[in-house]
């Protein structure tokens, strides 16, 4: 469990003693029993684990998406796991970004408005904002793209767009799910390279849960959830 954890005082993501269970027939199944982690500024961190290992399940309670039954979370040195629904929702947009396997991209706004709704999600959209738009559409390899809509741009193309929207709002943590489960494998490959480019520029720790053990290696530190715990 150790290799699990890190200084507090230098961390922007932090989780002591998460445990989570779900109703399976007449029966409790236990996802999560007892999970220690703690992520350091800018680092990037790979999970991995057999289907079913609860890798989903703890990045949904990292995000917020989902209550422990116990245990603690920090986003930096607040109580995550003391705020309410709202404030929990009030705070994501800020602290941290996600991307997904499935995109999650609006079918009916173009790349730049996938990417700035970001922004709108935290606020108001100004000058600033539609800069760092082009920015990151051009820091992604999409700078000609930004007037399509999804529906025109390959898979690559649309996670790319989702790894700009994640970063949009200059998050402190950004969580990917699989980001490459719906990739050939030198796109996804391509991904990969660009995740740990960006947040490397950016100063963003990355949380990657992933099935695949050479994009694992590529991170900083690799952890393996099996059973419900690190090991």
């Amino acid at each position: 469990m150790a290799s699990a954890l890190q200084s507090f005082s230098s961390s922007v993501l932090s989780a002591s003693g998460l445990r989570k269970t779900y109703p399976s027939g007449d029966r409790v199944l236990a996802v999560l029993s007892g999970v220690d982690l703690t992520v350091a500024a800018g680092e990037s961190v790979s999970i991995r684990g057999e289907s079913g290992s609860g890798k989903s399940t703890l990045l949904n309670i990292l995000a917020g998406l989902d209550r422990p039954d116990a245990g603690e979370l920090f986003w930096a040195a607040e109580a995550a796991h003391q705020l309410s629904l709202g404030e929990l929702t009030a705070r994501r947009g800020r602290f941290l970004g996600m991307v997904f396997q499935s995109y999650y991209l609006i079918p009916e706004l173009d790349a730049f408005a996938n990417v700035l709704m970001g922004a709108r999600m935290v606020g108001g959209v100004g000058a600033a904002e539609r800069a760092r738009a082009t920015a990151l559409l051009q820091r992604v390899g999409l700078a000609e793209r930004g007037h399509h809509l999804p529906s025109h741009l390959s898979g690559g193309e649309r996670q790319r767009v989702a790894v700009a929207r994640a970063l949009m709002n200059r998050p402190q943590v950004i969580l990917a799910d699989e980001p490459t489960g719906n990739l050939d494998e030198r796109t996804g490959d391509s991904i990969i390279e660009l995740l740990l480019g960006v947040c490397a520029e950016e100063k963003t720790a990355l949380v990657l849960v992933t099935h695949n053990p050479a994009h694992a290696a590529k991170t900083a530190r690799q952890l393996f959830l099996h059973d419900g715990r690190f090991v």
